[in-house]
């Protein structure tokens, strides 16, 4: 609720800030994402007093790599769904206020328009006293990929939760341990320690699941920078890590280890058949790209003895 409440007060623009009472601000249970798109997005909804008045504000986080062209369309959705409950729930023909926020996280910057008229074709082009029975609206977009540091404000846990949510998705452990390390000091500010310690879990727990993958060395250079900058909680870290190791996490490791082994030998098979037969063929490149260590190791052994390209299509996948 505190994390809510500082982000709506440091990021809400002034105009709405100002007729939004903040001490009224309280959570709703209810969440309007289907189960097909919750792996895509997560919600919130907070009932406040806007202008005197009822009202809601609802996040919407959005947590693929991209951004969505129908999120216009979604929100729409979602806010006729709260608008339907209060409907049916209090027999109350008066809706209430909803103020939409999109909370972006991905790696591509957000260029999509941020209203639901730029979806409804030829909308701009239509007379302005047609366009009056058309539903539009416009939400608020958050796109943290391009916040820079100083960017990100408000508290210790809020400046945490946004600074994890911009970078989890660099594929550079570097820059997640920099994430790590600015956490440790940002918790080492708050006065309830014990709640810091929760919220570092919690935090913590995003980071090994979300983030990328971590070699064994990367771990352990993690937990003693926390043990470093934050020894309050480099117990709880390490006691997290062994769980997930009992969890998968270790083969999750060993997986991006393959992977990346993998990686370097399809693009060696390349490098040594370009050289011997010239530019390969896109559906070569392509099947040589599906293949396994293993196979790749046999057709790196027999290159030099192959007098075409045929003869390594035994090797590809059907």
């Amino acid at each position: 609720m505190e994390v809510a409440r500082d982000f709506i007060k440091n990021y809400l623009p002034e105009n709405i800030l100002k007729i939004i009472d903040l001490e009224t601000l309280e959570l709703q249970k209810d969440s309007f994402i289907n189960e097909e798109l919750q792996e895509v997005f997560s919600d919130m909804l907070f009932q406040v007093a806007i202008n005197k008045q009822e009202g809601y504000v609802y996040f919407l986080f959005e947590h693929k790599s991209y951004p969505s062209k129908g999120v216009a369309f979604q929100l729409l959705n979602y806010m006729v769904r709260i608008w339907e409950q209060k409907i049916k729930k209090e027999l109350d023909q008066k809706i209430p206020v909803v103020i939409p926020l999109v909370v972006y996280h991905g790696k591509d910057q957000w260029k999509i328009k941020t209203s639901l008229g730029e979806m409804i074709r030829g909308y701009e082009e239509l007379p302005e006293d047609v366009r009056r029975f058309i539903p539009n609206y416009q939400y608020l977009l958050y796109d943290l990929s391009t916040f820079s540091d100083q960017e990100i404000k408000g508290e210790a846990r809020l400046r945490i939760l946004l600074s994890v949510f911009r970078d989890i998705f660099k594929n550079n452990s570097d820059e997640l341990l920099k994430v790590v390390y600015n956490a440790t000091l940002a918790l080492d500010e708050l006065e309830d320690q014990e709640t810091g310690i929760e919220y570092f879990e919690t935090f913590m727990r995003y980071v090994f699941n979300a983030g990328p993958q971590l070699t064994k060395d990367e771990l352990e250079k993690m937990i003693h920078q926390i043990d470093v900058n934050y020894p309050k909680g480099s117990e709880m870290t390490m006691t997290l890590a062994e769980v997930l190791r009992k969890e998968g996490y270790e083969d999750g490791i060993e997986e991006g280890i393959e992977k990346g082994e993998t990686k370097a030998l399809v693009k060696t098979v390349m490098k040594l058949l370009t050289k011997k037969f010239g530019v390969l063929p896109a559906d070569y490149r392509e099947k040589i790209g599906q293949l396994d260590v293993f196979t790749l190791e046999m057709i790196i052994d027999e290159i030099w003895d192959c007098d075409s390209l045929v003869t390594i299509e035994k090797y590809f996948i059907a």
